[in-house]
């Protein structure tokens, strides 16, 4: 007797045969699996084949008992739930099964109700108790996935070239790695549980790790690349971003740590080498300059009617060697810091109009207006290399001057901005198309079109603005659309 219904297997397990046919109607009706047994051995020998989850069982059979029936099938699977059937002459010994383990009983005959109620609450247990190992099962599995999970993720971390430190909200340290220990000199594991001005005692770092584990940047932008000594030859880069929870909200800050040493070792050596190569060339090219100029001179004097323009033209390459040199020693001087070191106070309004009285008569030459706008309000003074201003300032406007055509406007508009004073040079020349503004700060690069590839220059003249702006503690931006002009814009703090 069996009905595949369903997931639910029931097992009737009695000797009247009206009982099992009866309750293979109902159950099956109900979607359930039934097969059907007259006798305990052969209920047995069903349900080690089957596998039911219930089993109606009758307490008064010939041969086994219901009672021993009923130990042998918790023997074999103590989740079975077994239902007594039993008439009322046996109540007693159906309660006293229920005491053993069964699950329920129902009394003979009964109707098709009674039945369905209790089997239907059965299958409702059954049913939970599924969900329940479900559950269970993903739980343990989702423990093993965490386990393993933390074990890659510490694998990776350890094994990481750079040092790695993680801080909470208070900027203290809750994880290292080897590597991290390592460049600080200290023992692998003895790098956790304290502040983190505990190991790094610059002053800067210290505040950009604290701003960063408190979540005091809204855009990861903005963070800035911090730079480091720990001592004479170990330079540190180091770079950070907030750890954030499931709601965005800041938990810490990992911070890493990256070994520059050579690379500052490299660019010290690179630095000398140019420095050392320009100055050799400076010498004998001023001297070949000076030469070339005597003897156009004395040709001029003696041969007016000769054709002196191969030598013009190479005492015009000659200059423009020489100038290039000049800048390449402005640049060693900035990259090894031996520029703005003569600090002083001075007046914002007297350099800049000496600067642009200066490159007047530069303008005029190609019939262009110079103006500097002042505020009305006198700028406060100004403590700084005026050197490094005058450098800034003249290679802006002389800038403006080349890349704008005769006739043209360049205008420097001065201000101040809170603790900063704002300087731009705005004019209405050739502009620079917006995929060249990200490189027009790079060394020797110099944006070439039909306007300006006739225009000779060394592409060294921003790259030193933003030298000089840098070592000020300073920034420089741009605006410039092609055809309407350019403006640069620079912001120096008033005291530094």
């Amino acid at each position: 007797m069996k009905n595949d219904r369903g997931d639910i297997k029931v097992l009737v397990i009695d000797d009247e045969d009206g009982i099992r046919e009866g309750s293979e109607r109902i159950l099956s009706r109900m979607g359930c699996d039934v097969y059907g047994a007259s006798r305990g051995e052969e209920g047995l020998e069903i349900l080690s084949s089957r596998k039911p989850h219930i089993v109606l069982l009758d307490l008064k059979m010939p041969g086994m008992d219901g009672m021993e029936v009923m130990r042998r099938i918790h023997e074999i699977d103590p989740n079975i739930l077994v239902i007594i059937i039993t008439g009322f002459a046996t109540v007693e010994t159906a309660i006293e099964a229920m005491k053993q383990g069964a699950y329920d009983f129902i009394p003979k005959p009964f109707e098709p109700d009674p039945l369905r109620i209790v089997v239907n609450r059965a299958k409702e247990r059954i049913l939970l108790r599924q969900e329940t190992e479900k559950l269970e099962r993903a739980r343990r599995r989702t423990l093993a996935d965490l386990g393993m999970e933390k074990s890659r993720i510490r694998t990776i971390i350890e094994s990481l070239p750079n040092g790695l430190v993680v801080t909470n909200t208070e900027g203290q340290v809750v994880l290292t790695n080897p590597t991290f220990c390592q460049l600080i000199g200290l023992e692998p594991g003895a790098c956790t549980g304290g502040p983190f001005t505990d190991y790094i005692t610059d002053e800067g770092l210290c505040k950009l790790v604290q701003d960063i584990s408190r979540g005091r940047y809204v855009d990861f932008e903005d963070i800035p690349t911090y730079e480091f000594v720990l001592s004479e030859d170990k330079y540190f880069q180091v770079k950070g971003r907030p750890v954030l929870g499931e709601r965005m909200e800041c938990l810490g800050a990992v911070i890493s740590f990256q070994d520059i040493s050579a690379m500052k070792v490299l660019d010290r050596l690179k630095t000398e080498f140019v420095a050392k190569v320009s100055h050799e060339l400076r010498s004998p090219l001023s001297t070949i300059h000076e030469q070339l100029a005597m003897v156009m001179k004395a040709m001029t004097e003696e041969e007016p009617d000769t054709d002196q323009h191969l030598i013009s033209r190479a005492k015009e390459k000659t200059q423009g060697l020489i100038s290039t040199i000049g800048d390449l020693l402005d640049l060693s001087r900035i990259e090894t810091g031996n520029i703005c070191v003569e600090t002083r106070e001075f007046r914002m309004e007297e350099l800049l109009n000496s600067v642009v009285d200066f490159l007047d008569a530069q303008a005029k030459a190609k019939k262009q207006s110079l103006t500097l706008q002042l505020p009305e309000a006198p700028l406060p003074t100004f403590t700084a290399d005026p050197l490094a201003l005058e450098s800034i300032v003249g290679n802006l406007i002389t800038n403006a001057i080349n890349y704008t055509q005769e006739g043209g406007e360049i205008t420097v508009k001065v201000d101040q901005v809170g603790d900063n004073v704002r300087i731009a040079v705005q004019d209405n020349g050739f502009g620079i198309e917006a995929k060249y503004l990200g490189k027009i700060f790079d060394r020797f690069y110099r944006v070439k079109n039909e306007k300006t590839r006739f225009l000779t220059g060394t592409g060294l003249g921003l790259p030193i603005v933003k030298g000089l702006v840098d070592s000020l503690g300073g920034s420089i931006s741009v605006e410039s659309e092609p055809g309407k002009g350019s403006t640069f814009t620079v912001l120096i703090p008033v005291q530094r």
